[in-house]
């Protein structure tokens, strides 16, 4: 403003002379107006707050905006090396017979291949015959031998799709055909042709440790499969809904079977009990079942606990230890194999599974006697094979229960021995021959010889 002043010659206002502007000459003092700030409604949340206003009261962004306010701003990495050149080539495809060529983009560098995805072409091998093999090995009364050619060529152009090969087949000039007809024709011609000649087709023979194994076609079983799942498609609503009925209604019938079997099972343990000694009066344990108390089993509880307490008192005034003995009762069974057949498809194999009851340290037993056997643990399951692995499986489950139940005698044994010599010293207990004298008595036998000379759990339990 001052140098405007001195061109047009104007005067300019007069300034009282001070220090500061002795020192600091023309120099204008700078005044900076800090802005107000704005203080956020009372009950407005900050992140609210901060979209109205910001420092300098801008209005926010319609749009998100970038200020490019960084640490450090960023930069194009160009290199020295020049690109490489990219060139628009033809190529053919070798799985083309009509000589078509395709244009594709590739490096100028790149040196002429063989288009790549050419090795995608995978062709299945189609047998040939001649006119000698045909009247000699394939010859057939249910198909001509222009129908088999008309076939293996549609087998040759569509790479055995016989879905499309039997949309396509010549309906005008041969009688109509079904995908299974075609496929037994076809599967036989294979099988037949492998045998006769050296090389075998690939779609159908395989190798398996160098024994040649050939593929067999069912027809006869496709055909009922199929019938099958047409007649499972073909239920209406009423049969769907009678078929659930029945399956809830054999499920209340698996129950209550299971309920049965249960209390089988806890009668016969009860007898059981009963005839080692060891079960309270049938009274008492019905008592006990229905959760009342009577002065009679008040009385004969206390009777117990006297006997006991004067029978612990009586063994330790003895000067050695003696080991209480505890009856062992032992339950022999075999496995039984429930018949899981369900509704639909289910598996043979299904027969083999042991069940939910075998416990899994039976279940390991159970494999270590089959390798000791030389038997496959999972083998083929045919129908005959999966009846006598099953019956097999049960008697060693059994042959182990008896051996179990030797093992618990032998120690209830030596225990009652060791007691009877410290109720009296000085003593020997002369016991009878039991079965470990039948067995042997420092010889380890294998589970089946033990079945062999007890001869079955009754003889077992009546030699006890």
């Amino acid at each position: 403003m001052a140098d405007i002043l001195d061109i047009l010659e104007l005067e300019q206002p007069s300034a009282e002379i001070s220090r500061d502007s002795i020192i600091h000459g023309d120099k204008v003092k700078k005044k900076y107006v800090t802005a107000k700030a704005v203080k956020r409604p009372e009950g407005m949340h900050r992140e609210v707050f901060a979209l109205l206003y910001h420092d300098n009261k801008d209005l926010p962004p319609l749009l998100p905006t970038d200020t490019g306010k960084a640490y450090k701003q960023t930069k194009a990495k160009l290199g020295m090396r020049k690109v490489r050149k990219w060139v628009w080539a033809p190529f053919t495809n070798p799985a083309r017979k009509d000589n078509a060529v395709f244009h594709h983009w590739k490096r100028a560098s790149d040196e002429a291949k063989e288009y790549p995805f050419a090795q995608f072409n995978k062709q299945v091998a189609i047998p040939s015959y001649s006119e000698s093999e045909y009247n000699q090995y394939l010859k057939s009364e249910d198909w001509s031998q222009a129908e088999t050619d008309h076939l293996i060529d549609l087998c040759q152009r569509f790479d055995l799709r016989f879905i499309v090969i039997h949309d396509r087949w010549d309906r005008a000039a041969f009688r109509d055909r079904s995908v299974e007809d075609l496929k037994e024709r076809y599967y036989g011609i294979c099988t037949t042709l492998s045998k006769v000649k050296t090389n075998p087709w690939s779609n159908t023979v395989t190798m398996v440790n160098g024994e040649k194994r050939i593929y067999h076609y069912d027809a006869e079983h496709e055909r009922k499969r199929k019938e099958q799942l047409r007649r499972l498609f073909d239920r209406t609503q009423d049969q769907i809904d009678e078929e659930q009925m029945l399956l809830a209604e054999l499920k209340k019938i698996d129950a209550r079977k299971r309920e049965r079997e249960r209390k089988t099972q806890d009668l016969q343990k009860l007898i059981s009990r009963a005839d080692s000694g060891n079960l309270p009066p049938l009274s008492q344990v019905n008592n006990n079942n229905e959760g009342t108390s009577t002065p009679s089993n008040t009385a004969s509880s206390i009777a117990r606990r006297h006997d006991r307490k004067l029978h612990k008192k009586k063994i330790t005034t003895q000067q050695r230890p003696v080991r209480a003995v505890e009856s062992v009762t032992v339950e022999w069974s075999g496995i039984k194999f429930p018949e899981a057949r369900g509704t639909g498809v289910w598996l043979r194999s299904q027969r083999m599974k042991l069940p939910a009851g075998v416990g899994q340290r039976k279940t390991k037993a159970l494999e270590q006697e089959l390798r000791l056997l030389n038997i496959d643990i999972a083998p083929t399951p045919t129908e005959a094979i999966c009846k006598h692995f099953n019956e097999l499986r049960s008697d060693l489950a059994l042959a182990l229960d008896l051996k179990n139940a030797l093992d618990s005698c032998e120690f209830e044994l030596q225990a009652l021995r060791h007691q009877y010599e410290a109720l009296n010293p000085g003593k020997t207990l002369t016991i009878p021959p039991l079965i470990s004298n039948m067995v042997g008595d420092n010889e380890t036998k294998p589970v089946g010889e033990i079945i062999d000379v007890v001869g079955s759990p009754s003889a077992l339990n009546s030699t006890i």
